[in-house]
């Protein structure tokens, strides 16, 4: 029969290798020594560095850089209109942005490690630059996510004032069209009554007289003819009667398109299409987030935001966050850094006394002591006293304790020793 401690014995073994105390004594050894010699390590250098912050600082700028890019790489899309020439020219300068961009958490790490006032100094100036340059990609960024609303908003109101305009000029076109169609039915009558004239003439004039005419001719043969003769009004009324059927074919075409025009010009529907395009805008408007911010901020309806006002908030609605992400993952690297003050930190290395300066400490010790006796008397009801292991004598009117004048020092008596003053 197994007792409890063979079968706890054989608990605690790994098959095949020591028992698991002793491995995670080993284990718990080696993790000591591994943060001492860590710690040694950041005593010496003077400064301590978070690599988990600046992990997050990195995979923050690697998102920036990321977007920027690919931000670019539309942008470069829709505005080289096909050329790839133009295409990979505007892909040059984003490029070299991410580059720079990518410093800045470097930069940020030296400016809180290095101890020349002159190279921080330096990391400080080229964090400024790349954080200019930050700004400007992502303040592009924050543009192309409004743009779109931002032109349907501006599309739509130019159509709207469009409307307006035409319901404005309603009255005037209407007037314009109703005399271009009364000028064309005046001078269509005209022309009728004219050709009705020209007829009635024409009408009115003898028939054409035909006789026959007998003569000879160069050959001495006798010949015989019908010859008839017309009125010479005939050919200048039947002109006239021709000319005017042509005006009155030409003059009905332009009086047809001058009465179509009119019809197209109708009050209401003037007034329908500016309710319709007006409602449009405020659809555009609606849908637009700078819009509604802009009208929250001046406390206007949105559809009354002017242009000024919009991009007025439009450079603080993305400027000012693109500089806040510029700067944030360089903040981040900053405070990742933790620097000493002295190399001499008592609190982490565990200042040491030097034997020599003993005696001096001890004085002021017992000097105050001395002077003050009251701080060491505790009341019974808060704590009891300690016996020490050399409990002193009865001490004697002018007893001394050690480092006190040599007046009182051939005054016999035990004294208390050192660790008891210290006490």
């Amino acid at each position: 029969m197994n007792s409890l401690k063979s079968i706890f014995s054989r608990a605690g073994r790994s098959p095949n290798g020591p028992p698991s105390r002793e491995v995670a004594r080993e284990r718990r050894e080696w993790r000591l020594e591994s943060d001492r010699w860590t710690h040694q390590r950041h005593v010496e250098k003077g400064y301590r560095i978070k690599w988990g912050y600046v992990a997050i600082a990195y995979l923050v700028e690697f998102m920036v850089i990321g977007a920027s890019l690919a931000g670019a790489w539309l942008f470069a899309g829709v505005y080289s209109d096909g050329d790839w020439h133009a295409f990979y020219f505007m892909l040059l300068a984003p490029l070299v942005y991410a580059a720079v961009e990518l410093c800045r958490v470097p930069l940020g790490i030296l400016a809180r490690t290095q101890r020349s006032y002159f190279i921080r100094g330096l990391a400080i100036l080229g964090i400024i630059f790349a954080a200019g340059v930050t700004t400007k990609s992502v303040s592009q960024l924050g543009e192309m996510m409004f743009h779109p609303r931002l032109m349907e908003a501006a599309r739509t109101k130019t159509a709207l004032k469009d409307a307006q305009a035409d319901r404005a000029t309603i009255e005037d076109r209407i007037k314009a069209a109703d005399d271009r169609v009364a000028s064309y039915t005046a001078e269509l009558d005209q022309i009728e009554k004219r050709a009705a004239d020209n007829a009635q003439q024409l009408a009115g004039l003898p028939a054409q007289r035909c006789e026959r005419v007998f003569g000879t001719n160069s050959k001495g043969m006798r010949y015989q003819n019908l010859k008839c003769v017309t009125d010479p009004r005939v050919a200048a009324l039947s002109a006239g009667v021709t000319k005017a059927s042509a005006d009155r074919t030409a003059l009905v075409k332009d009086l047809e398109v001058a009465r179509k025009d009119r019809a197209a010009l109708d009050r209401g529907a003037a007034d329908r299409k500016v309710a319709d395009t007006e409602q449009a805008y405020r659809n555009a408007v609606n849908r637009s987030q700078l819009h509604s911010f802009t009208a929250m901020v001046y406390g206007v309806d949105p559809i009354d935001v002017t242009e000024q006002q919009v991009h007025a908030f439009l450079r603080i609605f993305v400027f000012l966050p693109a500089l806040c992400a510029a700067f944030a993952s360089t903040i981040l690297a900053l405070c990742a850094v933790s620097t000493r003050r002295t190399f001499m930190d008592e609190d982490d290395l565990g200042a040491a006394v030097n034997p020599e300066a003993a005696p001096y400490m001890l004085d002021a010790i017992a000097d105050a002591l001395r002077s003050n006796p009251s701080v060491v008397r505790a009341p019974a009801s808060q704590a009891s006293v300690i016996p020490m292991n050399r409990p002193a004598a009865q001490a004697l009117p002018g007893q001394t304790l050690p480092g006190q004048a040599a007046a009182n020092q051939g005054l016999p008596g035990p004294t208390l020793p050192a660790a008891g003053a210290g006490a």
